[in-house]
């Protein structure tokens, strides 16, 4: 397996590093103040003035004499029961009580989780909450933080409480903090550490912490170091520079601040306290002689460690080669998984490569400025160019449904500009393999777990990488069910690509709907869980990167494929981006509406979750009842709030990943209280987290890409505009005997083509399919839109023009010398006049007898209605082989086709039932019913023409023939209604029948 080689730290593309600063102390406002003194009275009032008050007016709870036997002997009056009420009421003090000491001590203390008191759920909260806001005054950002994420904590097994807890995760994130360690200023700071150290050891007060194995669900990491022995979890920095790169007791280096294993030794700041410290050399009697032997050998290396010339690149590999098994992290990681050799040529990767990684722009001179945001962007495209096929199809089918006369016609309007340009994108970059596999691999996941009564584990994120599938746990969940493996550590699931094509559709509810691209690491994508990060995700930067990223994350979120439902809040931008998807995406006015919604929407789902015993909304996903509420809200909140509102966010965001909600807001500072993770997006498309170990090619949907995909949604929707699709078929054949095409091809039906010799070779199936895909776009095709069709893991250029040389051969040339296969003024590859489809000539043959001659002529209207049916052979491309022109699936000719055929049969139909001549209106049905069998208007016009034979007995076996075709669906309402109109007595007589 090759290595992966991080970029030195004086490359152009190593994130910037933070060097330690001073804790910067929360200036506290004067609403802080009034919080903390509602907040004193609240907890005054509960835990002082209740008991008094119940000691005065209903007397002690406990009764002044025990006799069991003689209470139950007693009636049961009103004073009975309000002795019983007043019990329960100081029982209720009590706990409260109870919830108030455990909250105080775990504030206080700083250290660990808050203890659960037995059956106090909202009890807890609540105090938590006032506990908090008491303590505001006097808690810095960086301590209180923390405990605004840890609210609701401790009513979720599952979770992550806090910033600091969020970051034991083994490995989130951390590929890029060995770049991050490398930059200018921690040099100057490592240095300072180096001179300091020599010093502290001669003073003998240098310091020592031997790391602890996991207890539990927790494990050690450097955060937590720092917060216990340092007072700030931030200087975990300072500890990954005093021991990078030195030869810990196992043979292994530190390379990676989340990267830590049980048993290895950190020397320690100057500073430090605590007692789990050992001070040397000055003797450590409760520490073994074999690890004093250990801290005393590495106290010794501590003087070269930095200026080892190669270690730090082996000591990644190390760390990297054995990172999980109780390691801890310093920050809240997702860790890249490890690179696994390419797939075989056999098998397409899972992520698709982008085109320009096959070609570079720079050597794609017929590019044109095709938006590459998009054509980087495989399942974003998948999901836009998906969504966007729906819509046009339920345009085709409101018109088709608008009635036989005065038809608003099926075609959709043709892009033009930069909608043009950003659907080519989408066609090009659109991966809609790799989407079925990761939602077929998801939902199969999901099912295995089912059946084996094991509950999910939570994922914070997941990578697609080399064709393989990695999830990252947020915790080990054991062995994974088959066919999934155990990745480079416990807390990650690998599915390879082979063993993810052997899924098959499931029902069972999507379990992980709030992943969301975020860019890529080294050719791995990202895919972050929203709905389970342990609070706010932040992003800073300027306005219009911040918008890019947010535009890209809602899209991507309304229109992909691996989700069934949920809800998108956007906040502070795109209104217009409703469009994409109106049952999902809504949009708010402002902060204070959204407060307002999510306060309510999180009591519900709290009241939710507990009526049905479910621990978080993963339970009850995938249980049996896979309710509607355990969908995800996802809230996009681009406008920066508030210190207030960004602290009652916080609040609710506490509990949220729990729930199913997730928080993604921005910030302009960089600052946001109450913020779990933080990332930043640069002018140069790169998101950076820091702390978290993150460096990505963000993921963008830029303000023009966005208003042209606006564009292409409201274009095709079929409520836009008063006349829908158009009437005016894209290209009209001249269908006279003077219009006789040289080179005709017959697509609808087995595809045959004539006026062209079969070419010789391997070579003359992607020529057929290349020829049909133009014909299908008479208004031109992009050459990468071509390219990517025909070769959809990519095709270098000099492949590319090889084949559209071959082409141009193979077409030849009209008889004026004008070659058939053009390239228009916009670059785009065009066919000639000369060259027809009979699909073109089907819809030219429809049009003139609906809008051209046929309108004032009976005859001629006759004869062109039969000749369109005369050329309906079959389905379109009935013989094409298996595993090629998968193209089709973004097209609506599919759907397009039937109705045409449908349309030309009801209007062949009409125009014989003018004229009395039942049978031959039956016979053009029927026609059309091969091709389009479940149209029901087909149907419908059929019972009406066997009725005006007047024969009982053949309208009988035709009812029965449609029942048997409906399935157990039944007949359609109208078919249903019809048939009792003609028919009264079908019922009775199909069953008689049969």
């Amino acid at each position: 397996m090759p290595r992966r080689r991080s970029p030195s730290p004086s490359s152009s593309t190593a994130p910037r590093n933070r060097t330690p600063q001073p804790v910067r102390v929360r200036r506290r406002t004067f609403g802080d103040f009034v919080k903390a003194f509602l907040a004193f009275v609240a907890l005054a009032v509960l835990l002082v003035g209740v008991p008094v008050a119940l000691a005065m007016t209903a007397g002690w709870p406990f009764p002044e004499t025990f006799e069991p036997m003689e209470w139950l002997k007693q009636d049961i009056s009103v004073s009975t029961f309000l002795s019983i009420l007043t019990f329960v009421v100081w029982l209720a003090w009590a706990q409260f009580t109870a919830c108030v000491l455990v909250e105080m001590k775990a504030a206080l203390s700083g250290v660990g989780v808050p203890g659960r008191v037995p059956g106090a759920g909202p009890s807890q909260l609540l105090a938590r909450q006032l506990v908090a806001a008491l303590l505001l005054v006097g808690a810095t950002a960086a301590s209180f933080t923390p405990s605004l994420a840890q609210l609701g904590q401790t009513y979720d097994d599952n979770q992550r409480p806090t910033v600091a807890a969020a970051q034991q995760t083994p490995g989130l994130f951390a590929q890029q903090q060995e770049q991050a360690a490398g930059t200018a200023a921690a040099v100057a700071e490592q240095a300072s550490h180096t001179e300091a150290t020599p010093a502290a050891k001669k003073q003998g007060d240098t310091k020592f912490y031997r790391i602890q194995p996991p207890e539990g669900r927790h494990h050690d990491s450097l955060w937590e170091i720092a917060e216990r022995h340092l007072g700030d979890g931030r200087r975990y920095k300072e500890i990954f520079e005093l021991n990078k790169d030195r030869v810990q007791p196992d043979g292994s280096r530190l390379s990676e601040a989340s990267l830590i294993r049980p048993g290895w030794i950190m020397e320690m700041p100057g500073d430090a306290r605590g007692g789990d410290l050992v001070e040397m050399p000055d003797d450590a009697p409760e520490v073994s002689p074999e690890v004093r032997q250990q801290i005393s050998d590495y106290a010794r290396t501590g003087d070269g460690a930095h200026e080892q010339g190669g270690a730090q690149e082996q000591g990644g590999d190390q760390a990297q080669g054995s990172g999980g098994e109780g390691s801890g992290g310093g920050t809240a990681h997702v860790d890249l998984p490890q690179q696994r050799p390419a797939p075989g040529t056999g098998h397409a990767d899972l992520q698709r490569p982008a085109p320009d990684q096959v070609a570079t722009p720079a050597q794609d001179s017929s590019s044109f400025g095709l938006p590459e945001a998009l054509l980087t962007a495989p399942l974003l495209a998948a999901g836009l160019l998906g969504a966007l096929g729906h819509r046009r199809r339920q345009a085709l089918w409101q018109s088709a449904f608008a009635g036989i006369g005065g038809r608003r016609g099926m075609e959709p309007p043709t892009p033009t500009g930069d909608a043009l340009d950003v659907q080519d994108a989408l066609l090009v970059g659109a991966d809609p393999e790799g989407v079925r596999l990761l939602d077929r691999s998801l939902r199969g996941l999901a099912a295995s777990l089912a059946a084996e009564s094991r509950p999910l584990p939570t994922v914070y994120a997941a990578w697609m990488s080399n064709g393989d599938l990695h999830l990252q746990l947020a915790q080990p969940s054991g062995k994974p069910p088959s066919p999934w493996q155990l990745g480079q550590d416990q807390t990650f699931w690998m599915l390879a690509r082979a063993d993810a094509e052997t899924y098959e559709d499931v029902d069972t509810a999507a379990p992980y709907p709030g992943l969301v691209s975020l860019g890529t690491m080294d050719d791995s994508r990202l895919l972050l869980n929203l709905e389970s990060v342990p609070g706010i995700v932040s992003l800073s930067g300027r306005e219009e990167d911040r918008a890019a990223v947010f535009a890209s994350v809602a899209a991507e979120l309304a229109t992909n494929g691996w989700s069934d439902r949920m809800t998108i809040t956007l906040v502070g931008f795109g209104e217009d981006l409703t469009a994409l998807a109106p049952s999902r995406l809504r949009h708010l006015d402002g902060i204070e509406a959204l407060i307002e919604t999510m306060e309510a929407e999180t009591r519900q789902r709290r009241g939710a979750l507990g009526a049905a015993g479910h621990d978080s909304v993963l339970t009850g996903r995938t249980g049996p009842a896979q309710h509607t509420r355990w969908a995800p809200h996802l809230v996009l909140l681009a406008a920066e709030p508030s210190p207030e509102d960004a602290m009652t966010l916080a609040e609710l965001a506490a509990d949220a990943s729990r729930l199913g909600i997730g928080y993604l807001v921005g910030t302009g500072s960089g600052d946001l209280p109450g913020a779990a993770w933080e990332m930043e997006i640069t002018g140069e498309g790169r998101l950076l987290a820091p702390l978290l170990g993150l460096e990505l090619d963000a993921q963008l949907l830029p303000a023009a890409e966005r208003r042209a995909v606006v564009e292409l949604f409201t274009d095709a929707d079929p409520e836009h505009g008063p006349d829908g699709p158009g009437t005016t078929p894209p290209f009209l054949v001249d269908i006279s005997e003077q219009g006789r095409p040289a080179v005709y091809a017959r697509l609808v039906g087995p595809y045959e083509i004539i006026g062209l010799e079969t070419p010789d070779g391997e070579r003359s199936a992607l020529l057929h399919e290349a020829l049909a895909l133009l014909l299908l776009h008479r208004e031109g095709v992009h050459p990468r839109v071509l390219s990517s069709a025909l070769w959809p893991r990519g095709v270098t250029d000099d492949v590319r023009e090889a084949l559209l040389d071959r082409l141009r051969d193979w077409l030849g040339t009209d008889p004026d010398g004008t070659p058939r296969l053009r390239t228009d003024d916009a670059g785009r590859l065009t066919l000639a006049k000369s060259v027809v489809s009979d699909l073109d000539v089907l819809r030219s043959l429809y049009h003139e007898a609906t809008q051209g001659r046929g309108v004032d002529s009976r005859a001629v209207r006759g004869r062109l209605l039969t000749d369109a049916l005369v050329l309906v052979r079959g389905p379109l491309l009935a013989d094409r082989p298996e595993g090629r022109y998968r193209w089709l699936t973004h097209e609506i000719v599919d759907a397009q086709l039937p109705l045409l055929v449908a349309d030309t049969g009801l209007a062949l139909a009409e125009f014989h039932m003018e004229k009395n001549r039942a049978e031959k209106a039956i016979e053009a049905l029927n026609a059309a019913l091969r091709t389009a069998p479940s149209d029901e208007r087909l149907w419908n016009e059929l019972l009406r023409a066997t009725h005006a034979l007047d024969d009982p007995e053949r309208l009988t076996a035709l009812a029965s023939d449609l029942l048997t075709r409906s399935g157990a669906r039944g007949l359609p309402p109208r078919t249903e209604a019809l048939l009792d109109e003609l028919l009264p007595t079908w019922r009775d007589a199909v069953a008689a029948a049969g």
